[in-house]
């Protein structure tokens, strides 16, 4: 047992050895990818969420394509389904008034469980965001004709 013992040793001596030359080689990520929490500062918090600016002379189409972008890549599935087949249903015909109504209400509020617990009516909806688009969203919600949302649709 004694020289087993002494084998992991010189092993743990040899990885700690190798793990300081490695913190000069890859820098500061090296340190934070192989520490643990006894020598790591604590972290200072989740990093900023960037303010949203609405997009003024933004050409429609693109403005539309964008929109269709953000409803699909939410982070969470139950939004991405929700809200990707309302827009492939609704966003081509909306007007300049409504996309600016649905862009304001998927990028404006920082949580995006606090949109699928309005559309569900979970929740009640803030007076900034009770607008003719959460209307259509609520109703869209409600699947009155039992269509099958199981994937997010087609792009094409």
């Amino acid at each position: 047992m004694p020289n087993n013992m002494s084998a992991v040793m010189k092993i743990v001596r040899h990885s700690s050895s190798l793990f300081e030359r490695s913190q000069s080689l890859w820098g500061v990520s090296a340190v934070r990818l192989l520490s643990n929490s006894a020598n790591t500062p604590p972290e200072t918090g989740e990093p900023p969420i960037p303010i949203y600016q609405e997009k003024r002379h933004e050409p429609v189409q693109l403005k539309r394509s964008r929109l269709v972008y953000q409803s699909r890549k939410r982070g969470m599935l139950e939004n991405g389904l929700l809200l990707s087949t309302f827009a492939a249903k609704y966003l081509s015909t909306m007007s300049d008034s409504h996309l600016q109504q649905y862009d304001r209400l998927i990028n404006l509020p920082s949580n995006d469980w606090d949109i699928f617990y309005w559309a569900t009516g979970v929740k009640p909806t803030p007076p900034e965001f009770e607008t003719e688009v959460m209307g259509m969203l609520k109703e869209h919600v409600k699947n009155k004709d039992r269509e099958a949302r199981l994937t997010q649709p087609a792009l094409w």
